[in-house]
């Protein structure tokens, strides 16, 4: 009995025990329920966090194009190379998916990044981290990269896909488009530079993001409701710049560059009618890609640096004495040295010889000193010359739309200051002013303001945010006045006095003014001595009557031989790029009729046999690229104008096959990879020599081409080369 009464109050206490506790998980529950917080926390939000899967929408930063939409800047795939370490990744053992042999890995991969296979291996071997990465050398890999370090099947070694900032020409108008860098701290990409800076705000992209609920391996759960914030892209950007011409100028300054070895060289191509800038390019500058050679400078000489222009001034102190109606090309003067009064006498460029007494005609032809200084002493009042002066715009801001633009300094104060800027000596001036001041020359008086920047326009909505439109900066001088300067600087060119004889082009009349200005000594006060101590110049504009494009170029002591001029250098480039320049605007010569053009037809979706022969009926040259039998794509489009013998390229709807650029210019080069949508890099200028993948290989996602270019001359020289050799083989073997 007493043990029976013992369970009984045993079993009664149990009862109240799991009574009461199922009491509290009851209420428990029913709390949880009400509430839907527990341990502090909302269950909801915390099933959320599980089960709602966050992806990021990748943008592309704005596109940079020139006037004629050809790409110059624009985000591109990369990959960045990662080793998983952690083993706890590998589910299956005879799967792995973290690196177990590191030895191997670092061996192997050593081949293929520009990593030592002793750093690789202290990366591997780093304790405690799930994953590591290698620095540079993994970051921004290809997709060929990509592909081929895949194939080696090395475990735990993967890929994240990347963005990277492409610049497919290269030196291109380097300090003019700029470059961005990634901020660590935002992890965005910011402009660092040049327009990739001045039009950040606009050319910077917005991430979207995707938000949906998923299962445990974060895939999407079916009829769950998907979020999702589109992503916008940076805006597009067309500039003035025409791709064509700015080759033509870096292919002219790279030559002269490796010729005479400069300090610096600068040159610019303009459209008077407009103030467009067509070309700018600089020496030193940088590849755009690498960053090679950007320690020598970060200026845009062009914009950002300010020197005395030399006699290229006389242009403007001429324009002023012919709109105050002093000049009289036939009356005499004593040349060879000009007194001033409590000064040092100014002297002609021959050492104050002089060349006796002649007209100032011949002594504008001759860039007499002494001829400009009595034109601002005696005839035209140095106090009326330096309102001419600023209302050509010398001493201001010319307003383009680059960064950092200095203005240059007038010293004017004392009387041999004012004299000797009439001439281009003592104040400072910029070569945009000098392009600025030259299209009221130019254009019948009608001052320009220059600009790169031709539109914006948002890459989602394609609604144009900016456009610039031409402006008139100023009307310093008279139609009449421009009319009949442009008469006098063509003897300048012309003449048996001109010191512009070496501008001279077959075909085209060429007027300008040369220069040739004294540098500041680096060693101490005053100018520096020498032969080639100068700054040599030319700007010169064509054709005399109507001019549509104006060229400055400058350079600065260029490794001249004694028995040459400063003339040589310069004029390989302004002579190059002119003539070039004023061919492809189909501009007429003098004495050659004028190329006709041809209008390109609407060949898409056309038999390749019927697109051949329309293309060769209007005098154009048919390249067809593919195994097709209809036309998908062409380049030019439909509607363009372009020269008799220039190629049409047609995009067949086949297997696409890589044609043969042998004799190719990179312009065509570049067209047709822009055509079949593959990635170019190039080397060299001139015209093709070599290429991979080689002709006829078949285009695949991942080709990646790689064309070789060389001037003719060297071409040329190098089939010398070969013929020689073979006639020696032949005697040896006769």
């Amino acid at each position: 009995m007493s043990n029976r009464k013992s369970r009984n109050r045993g079993a009664a206490l149990l009862f109240v025990i799991f009574g009461l506790l199922f009491c509290v998980v009851f209420f428990r529950f029913l709390y949880i329920q009400y509430t839907g917080v527990a341990g502090g926390q909302e269950l909801a939000a915390k099933a959320q966090d599980k089960y709602e899967v966050t992806r990021t929408l990748s943008a592309q930063r704005g596109t940079i194009v020139d006037k004629n939409g050809e790409v110059l800047a624009r985000d591109t795939s990369t990959y960045k190379l990662i080793a998983l370490l952690n083993s706890s990744v590998t589910e299956n053992p005879k799967k792995p998916k973290h690196v177990v042999d590191k030895e191997e890995t670092a061996r192997v991969l050593a081949e293929h990044i520009d990593m030592d296979e002793s750093e690789i291996l202290s990366r591997l071997n780093k304790k405690g981290l799930y994953q590591t990465e290698f620095g540079a050398a993994g970051r921004d890999l290809t997709h060929q990269q990509k592909n081929d370090i895949e194939g080696l099947n090395l475990p735990g070694i993967t890929f994240v896909k990347d963005t990277k900032r492409f610049y497919p020409n290269g030196i291109f108008s380097s300090h003019v488009i700029g470059f961005v860098e990634n901020n660590e701290e935002t992890g965005k990409t910011t402009g660092a530079l040049g327009l990739e800076k001045e039009l950040d705000k606009y050319l910077q992209e917005e991430d979207g993001s995707i938000k949906f609920e998923g299962d445990l391996w974060r895939n999407i759960l079916p009829n769950k409701e998907t979020v999702v914030n589109e992503p916008s892209n940076g805006a597009s950007v067309q500039l003035t710049l025409d791709k064509k011409i700015q080759i033509f100028l870096e292919d002219a300054m790279s030559e002269v560059n490796k010729k005479y070895n400069p300090t610096k060289m600068i040159g610019v191509v303009a459209d008077p009618k407009t103030g467009k800038i067509l070309a700018m390019s600089q020496r030193p500058t940088f590849d755009l890609n690498t960053r090679d050679g950007l320690a020598d400078t970060w200026q845009n000489l062009a914009v950002e640096e300010s020197f005395e222009p030399g006699s290229t001034m006389k242009i403007f102190t001429l324009a002023a004495a012919v709109e105050e109606g002093v000049f009289n090309p036939n009356e005499k003067y004593k040349s060879g040295m000009f007194k001033i009064k409590g000064s040092r006498p100014i002297r002609d460029h021959n050492g104050g010889a002089g060349w006796g007494t002649i007209s100032y005609l011949e002594g504008v032809q001759r860039s007499s000193n002494v001829a400009f200084a009595k034109l601002a002493d005696e005839k035209i009042g140095t106090e009326k010359l330096l309102t001419y002066f600023e209302s050509f715009g010398f001493g201001k801001k010319t307003g383009i739309d680059l960064p950092s633009e200095t203005t240059g300094k007038f010293v004017y104060k004392y009387k041999s200051e004012q004299i000797t800027t009439a001439f281009g000596q003592g104040s400072t001036v910029t070569p945009i002013q000098m392009i600025q001041a030259a299209t009221a020359v130019a254009n019948d008086g009608k001052m320009m303001q220059p600009y790169v920047v031709e539109k914006i326009v948002d890459s989602n909505t394609k609604k144009v945010l900016k456009e610039t439109k031409p402006t008139v900066a100023g009307k310093p001088i008279s139609k009449e006045t421009a009319a009949e300067v442009r008469d006098i600087l063509e003897t300048v060119v012309t003449s048996k006095h001109g010191t512009g004889k070496p501008y001279k082009l077959d075909g085209y009349d060429v007027i300008g003014k040369t220069g040739t200005a004294q540098i500041r000594s680096q060693t101490g006060a005053g100018y520096a001595t020498g032969h080639e101590n100068y700054l040599f110049s030319f700007l010169g504009m064509a054709p005399k009557d109507n001019p549509e494009v104006v060229v400055y170029v400058a350079i600065q002591q260029p490794k001249i031989s004694a028995s040459e001029s400063g003339s040589a250098p310069v004029s390989q480039v302004f002579n190059s790029v002119m003539e070039n320049t004023l061919k492809y605007l189909n501009i007429k010569s003098d004495n050659t009729k004028k190329k006709s053009t041809s209008e390109v037809p609407e060949l898409k979706e056309t038999n390749v046999e019927t697109a051949k022969a329309k293309v060769e009926e209007l005098g154009l040259t048919p390249i067809v690229i593919g195994k097709g039998m209809s036309v998908s794509k062409q380049s030019p489009s439909a509607g363009s104008q372009i020269i008799q013998g220039e190629k049409v390229l047609l995009l067949t709807d086949g297997d696409l096959t890589v044609p043969n650029f042998s004799g190719w210019s990179i312009r065509d080069v570049m067209k047709a990879a822009s055509l079949m949508e593959v990635e170019l890099n190039t080397s060299g200028s001139g015209y093709a020599v070599t290429q991979k993948p080689k002709a006829g290989t078949k285009l695949k996602d991942d080709t990646f081409l790689v064309v070789q270019f060389e001037n003719p001359k060297t071409i040329y020289e190098k089939s010398k080369e070969n013929s020689s050799k073979t006639k020696e083989e032949d005697v040896e073997s006769d």
